[in-house]
């Protein structure tokens, strides 16, 4: 590895670590944001929500803006939008401010994550490149587990503000190394899918405001009835015009593959699970439990810090036993961690008692992620691979706002943040709702075929 890859490898990494770390470091400090901003459960839902839906809608407008203008330009461009997005977060001075901020801070990390590993592959040729994604890979990862711990000992030991303070100093000093030290590279030009980029968010949104609006204003209201079924409308105009398209964002030929349209549903639904578990779990601990920010955050640890453990094991067992057991399996142990949680919860209940069943929910989705993103990268052709890692990632992004969404109904549909025995059985209904979505992610995995083969082997086998 010679010193200009060193430096890519480093500055990718860096940024994507702080993209990352921004997907989750609010979790933790939900409880101080709602108390400082005056916000509701719904309201909070959406700093979450924005992110990670700027963030997945446009993901793959963000490659495909660095294949036509440049990788390295439109990287430093991600980066100082998301910077500029951060500060806006700190000086907000309501919820609806911080939201607004919240989904323009996606948008950049929708620019910078996946640029980074577009200039990971071109810096690094064939033979190095796994070992470059893998460190990548390993960086990301310490930023998912290190978020809640972060974000609960800033809002704890400064202000929540400084969350998102933090990321200034980052990017002042990571844009300039940017320019300086990556040189610029570009990809193939294609075209920029807006139709597909503006029915496919008008979809998400429609389903999303639907069940965020059906506790206030009745589910049988005019507003929520009108809202999901106008998000489905949509969803189906998104599918009939990348079908007739010339060049689509989402390629639905890819759904034809059995193991990536069961690879992207159960992907779907078990981040829908996690997603919704982390919105709650540290707020029932604070809430519930009266434990502060940080305390928080590191009892979430035995669960997070399973990713480390059972990732790499999960990733070895792929070649020998095949995808679908591990995704099966993986996804009923979240299921029954979920559910195990869920009825045992109560504002008196013993940390020691929730260890067990957050390492077992852990364990599990632990196995199943890399086993589904295998699935799916492992279905199509070489030339296919961007494209599939794409929607991947944009479905499983999607999910998490779904999942979100969906819990917070439910959860204000049965409890509310009032009293620590309210919020407890708002809870407990809630990871109900997380163990069906996992749950229904493993029914998902039973159509995956029983040990994936690669496009190559499949289009050979079918000639």
């Amino acid at each position: 590895m010679n010193s200009k890859q060193k430096w890519i490898l480093v500055l990718a990494a860096l940024a994507a670590f702080m993209t990352a770390l921004d997907t989750l470091v609010v979790t933790t400090a939900l409880s101080t944001i709602r108390r400082d901003l005056g916000a509701s459960v719904e309201e909070l839902e959406w700093t979450v929500n924005a992110y990670n839906l700027s963030f997945a809608v446009l993901l793959l407008t963000g490659a495909a803006l660095g294949d036509r203008f440049g990788r390295r330009r439109m990287f430093a461009a991600g980066l100082a939008l998301f910077v500029a997005a951060s500060a806006a977060c700190a000086l907000a001075g309501s919820i609806g401010a911080l939201i607004a901020a919240r989904a323009v801070q996606g948008a950049g990390a929708a620019l910078v994550m996946p640029l980074a590993m577009a200039l990971l592959s071109a810096a690094f040729p064939r033979e190095e490149r796994g070992k470059a994604l893998g460190i990548f890979s390993s960086v990301t990862g310490l930023a998912l587990i290190a978020g809640p711990v972060a974000g609960g000992a800033i809002a704890q030991g400064i202000a929540w503000q400084w969350i998102f303070w933090i990321n200034l100093p980052v990017g002042l000093v990571v844009i300039p190394l940017v320019l300086r030290r990556i040189r610029e590279s570009a990809g193939p030009r294609a075209g920029l899918d807006i139709g597909g980029l503006v029915l496919v968010t008008a979809a998400a949104l429609g389903v999303v405001w639907g069940l965020m609006r059906g506790n206030g204003a009745g589910w049988t209201s005019l507003e929520v009835i009108a809202a999901p079924a106008a998000g489905i409308a949509f969803a189906i105009a998104f599918v009939a015009w990348e079908l007739r398209v010339r060049e689509p964002m989402v390629p639905m030929r890819l759904f034809r593959s059995r193991a990536f349209a069961s690879g992207v549903a159960a992907s779907f639904l078990f981040y829908a699970s996690m997603y919704g578990t982390v919105f709650f779990l540290p707020q029932f601990l604070q809430v519930a439990q009266g434990h502060g920010p940080l305390g928080a955050g590191l009892r979430l640890l035995p669960w997070t810090a399973t990713l480390f453990v059972f990732a790499p094991l999960g990733g070895g067992l792929v070649n020998r036993i095949g995808e679908r057991s591990l995704v099966v399996v993986g996804l009923l142990l979240q299921a029954i961690g979920m559910a195990w949680i869920a009825s045992i919860a109560t504002p008196g209940l013993s940390y020691g008692n929730l260890v067990a069943p957050l390492i077992v929910a852990g364990a599990g989705v632990s196995m199943a992620m890399p086993a589904a993103q295998n699935a799916v990268l492992s279905s199509v052709a070489a030339p296919e691979i961007g494209k599939a890692s794409g929607t991947f990632n944009m479905s499983r992004f999607l999910g998490g706002v779904f999942g979100v969404a969906v819990q917070v109904a439910t959860f204000a549909a049965a409890g509310n943040v009032g009293s620590a025995q309210a919020f407890s059985a708002g809870f407990c209904v809630a990871t109900g709702v997380a163990a069906a979505l996992s749950l229904l992610g493993a029914v998902a995995g039973l159509w995956l075929p029983a040990k994936q083969k690669s496009a190559v082997a499949q289009a050979s086998a079918e000639a």
